[in-house]
């Protein structure tokens, strides 16, 4: 037989209220097409607990208890790549069948969503101890130093990378749609490097690296630039200069160049693009450059460029004004990769 609609709650309340009214069982079955029975209890249920609200706890029990799923959440905190069939497994070694829905269900009851791993660079120990102490080390600055700072790095640009909207609106048949679908090639199409750098007040110089980048190469972007951007952006005369922990950034002809020509450089942890607010940059530059769709890496070059000086000095200070964010939530990861 069909499963019979529940009895609303209104329904209900106006079968109590007639009751209390005087009228009988049988009458009120009739009046609302109601089984005597149904009315019966209804009442009766109402008298108990004087609500006509279904009991707490009816319905089939869930095979998964409390303790049990206490149990299974904490096992998976402890190894969060504990997939669902294998905690189906391990229960049914121990005589209880339930499927992978069931143990999904209780590890959301539990505030727990499947999600894809963030990748993050490899941090070993020495890594974890020299973020820690830069952290510690500057959580002392005020937010007017880190106004002063000319932050840098390089970034690879593809000419059809996969920063384009991951989502598409379309009716059912119109997958291979050109306006619905990504065009694609061999080896990403071709790509540029690019070296840039900002500040809190805006955007530095943006150049484009032909090849592959060597110190000399580095040594002559930081000539022909680093001085120029920190003027334009305003740093006065006591800015610091950050770059990465780059081989070429290391090497003794760079450090001999900054050296000489007196640039103070912002001593920098390794394996931390975390730390480095203008990873975000590239992020909002890439975005806004494959929105644009270049067609070759010559326009490519062109809309990097242009997009760059559009980015709002306001975006630039915000990122600089929560830096001390990025500190604090090193120290609470313990050194490990922070969320940017």
């Amino acid at each position: 037989m069909p499963k019979r609609k529940e009895i609303s709650l209104d329904l209900r309340q106006k079968i109590v209220d007639l009751h209390f009214q005087g009228e009988g069982y049988t009458a009120i079955s009739k009046r609302f097409m109601v089984s005597r029975t149904a009315v019966r209890c209804i009442i009766a249920k109402y008298k108990e607990t004087k609500s006509v609200q279904n009991k707490h706890g009816r319905g089939r029990k869930r095979k998964i208890s409390k303790t049990l799923q206490r149990k299974i959440i904490r096992d998976v905190n402890k190894n969060p790549w504990t997939s669902a069939k294998m905690i189906v497994s391990e229960l049914a070694t121990s005589g209880l069948d339930v499927s992978r829905k069931t143990v999904v269900r209780a590890l959301h009851r539990g505030g727990l969503r499947g999600h894809r791993p963030r990748k993050t660079p490899l941090l070993l120990q020495r890594h974890i101890k020299a973020r820690l102490n830069f952290a510690r080390d500057n959580l002392k600055h005020k937010s007017e130093f880190w106004k002063s700072v000319l932050w840098s790095d390089e970034t690879k640009l593809e000419q059809f990378g996969h920063m384009d909207a991951a989502f598409v609106w379309r009716r059912k048949g119109e997958a291979f749609n050109p306006k619905n679908t990504v065009p694609t090639v061999k080896h990403a199409g071709g790509s540029i490097m690019l070296w840039g750098c900002f500040a809190a007040s805006g955007t530095g110089n943006l150049v484009r690296v032909h090849g592959t980048m060597k110190k000399e190469d580095y040594v002559d972007i930081l000539k022909n630039n680093i001085r120029t951007s920190a003027s334009s952006l305003g740093l006065g005369r006591r800015w610091v200069f950050q770059q990465d922990n780059d081989p070429k950034h290391t090497s003794k002809l760079v450090k001999t160049f900054l050296k000489d020509t007196k640039i103070n450089v912002l001593e920098w942890p390794s394996q931390s693009p975390d730390l480095n607010p203008i990873e975000n940059l590239w992020r909002e530059l890439k975005v806004r450059v494959h929105a644009r769709r270049p067609s070759n890496l010559h326009d490519l070059e062109q809309f990097a460029k242009e997009e760059w000086a559009k980015i709002p000095q306001e975006t630039c200070a915000n990122l600089v004004r929560n830096y001390q964010n990025r500190l604090l939530s090193v120290l609470k990861q313990k050194g490990y990769a922070i969320d940017y």
